[in-house]
Formats: C-alpha cells, sequence, structure tokens
C-alpha cells in the first residue's frame, strides 16, 4: 500500500484547519471583561465617565436597520462621543435594576484582538476589544435589537 498519498492529504488536512485558539490568561480576561462591564454598567448608571474608560476614541458602533415599505436597509453609525453624551442623559437608569442584563461572554481572543458577546436589556451587543498600551478599549460594536421595533 503507498502511503504517500494519505500522507500528503493528511499534512493538507493539517495545514488547512485553523489552529486551536489558546485561552487568553486570567488576566487577559479580566481586562476584556472588565471593558465589557463599563460599557454596560455606565449605561445603567448613567455615567458617562465609566462608558469614556471602556472605549476607544475611534470606536465604531453599528446596527443594521431593517428598511420600510421597500426601502432599503440601512447601517445606522454612532461613534465614541455620541455614545457617551447618549449615557449623560441617563436614559438608562429607567431600567429597572432587577432587569439589568450585562452578561458577557468572551468568544475569542487572539494576541491583541479579542470578541465578546454582551447581552443586555432588550439587545446584544457584539464588540470587538483591542489591548492598547496594556488596556483593553472596545474599539467596535455591532448590535442588534431583542425586543420587537
Amino acid at each position: 500500500m503507498n502511503v504517500a498519498p494519505l500522507s500528503a492529504f493528511a499534512l493538507a488536512l493539517a495545514l488547512a484547519l485553523p489552529a486551536a485558539a489558546a485561552a487568553p490568561t486570567p488576566e487577559e480576561a479580566e481586562g476584556i471583561r472588565r471593558a465589557a462591564l463599563d460599557y454596560a454598567e455606565s449605561w445603567y448608571a448613567g455615567d458617562p465617565a465609566q462608558m469614556e474608560k471602556a472605549l476607544h476614541p475611534d470606536l465604531a458602533k453599528r446596527i443594521v436597520r431593517p428598511g420600510r415599505d421597500g426601502a432599503r436597509a440601512r447601517l445606522d453609525h454612532m461613534g465614541a462621543l455620541q455614545l457617551v453624551q447618549g449615557v449623560r442623559t441617563g436614559y438608562g437608569k429607567n431600567t429597572p435594576a432587577d432587569q439589568q442584563l450585562k452578561d458577557v461572554t468572551i468568544l475569542d481572543v487572539t494576541g491583541n484582538a479579542a470578541t465578546v458577546k454582551l447581552v443586555m436589556a432588550g439587545w446584544v451587543d457584539y464588540l470587538h476589544v483591542a489591548r492598547l498600551d496594556g488596556q483593553w478599549k472596545i474599539v467596535n460594536v455591532l448590535w442588534e435589537l431583542t425586543t420587537p421595533r
């Protein structure tokens, strides 16, 4: 039996499969989780300074808004300053304490990049978090409402 084709196939398959991601260190996981929690907790507390601490100044936060009456869907965008100003309005304080969801799941970490799912009261945020100068900051958010529009 010629094992060369089988060996070549096994090598090709091994190279094609992604390497298993290393688990983040406890310190990395805590820094990532803290950024996500600062983001969530600041919304509910109406604390713009805490929100600002979680965000990179070049943050992009986006949501897909479905089109109505035949209109095309659109991508709405806000930056860090708009988000911080939104927190300053205190709207998040209207969420009763027993309904303030802030469930953080770290989905992936590779080097200085992490992806996090954050379940809040009425929506889900998918966060991209980057380690810059030793601190984890949220740089991108794609979110979706979980309550009817």
